[in-house]
């Protein structure tokens, strides 16, 4: 192998490597067919498999939604450890429960909280300020001690913040709080999956927190708990 070539390749490694830590919050990296996820995985205490397919989860739901309504209705799908949260607009009660079935019945959907709305399409200004309201919860909730803002979805419609994730008792009432001190927070809605606190453990080699496998000596605790709203601060 010459000179030359070596150099080329080390050149095309270095800005390929450079191109994958430049992508702020990435999700799935494909390098030679196969799905590297270690930066989501270091900071979020789902399993690989759980991440991925809350992804096809969210993918396949929206989907589905196109086909069944098309444009006479808006449907969001945000989707953690298989728990599907439905949120938008839809024209009819009617409407509503068909949307909530169908999620139900994509591939490994565990559970379906339907949070649809029945009316007339949310306006724009009400959507992008939902999209303002869920970027100031997630940083106040990254500046905040002892909150695993990492492992934690947030989502917002017409002002109401839902909160999903793998957090302690503790961890999911701090983090509510924090989200419902946000300026322009209407309600908060818990819809965490609570585990208990001697079930973390810590990945020496990855620096991450993810908890133990469910035969662990450790269980999970409340694993679907129910919808949990609290007021604005």
């Amino acid at each position: 192998m010459s000179m030359m070539f070596r150099k080329q390749r080390f050149v095309l490694a270095g800005i390929a490597l450079a191109s994958i830590t430049a992508l702020p919050g990435c999700g799935l990296l494909v390098v030679g067919g196969t799905a590297a996820t270690t930066a989501i995985v270091a900071t979020d205490r789902r399993t690989t498999g759980e991440q991925v397919e809350d992804q096809a989860i969210e993918l396949k739901t929206a989907a589905e939604m196109r086909r069944l309504f098309e444009d006479s209705a808006r449907v969001n799908a945000t989707s953690y450890a298989g728990v599907v949260v439905l949120t938008g607009d839809v024209p009819t009660e009617q409407a509503k429960t068909q949307a909530g079935e169908a999620a139900q019945k994509v591939e490994k959907v565990r559970r379906v909280v339907n949070e649809l709305r029945v009316g007339a399409l949310t306006p724009l200004s009400v959507r992008s300020n939902d999209t303002w309201l869920t970027s100031k919860v997630k940083t106040a909730l990254i500046n905040t001690k002892e909150v695993p803002s990492r492992t934690i979805t947030v989502t917002t419609e017409r002002g109401v913040v839902y909160l999903l994730g793998k957090v302690t008792q503790t961890e999911g009432q701090r983090a509510a709080t924090v989200a419902s001190s946000v300026k322009g927070v209407n309600k908060v809605v818990k819809l965490f999956h609570y585990v208990a606190a001697e079930s973390l453990v810590t990945d020496p080699v990855l620096n991450r927190t993810e908890t133990q496998p469910a035969d662990s000596a450790q269980p999970v605790t409340a694993p679907d708990t129910e919808v949990q709203a609290m007021p604005v601060q």
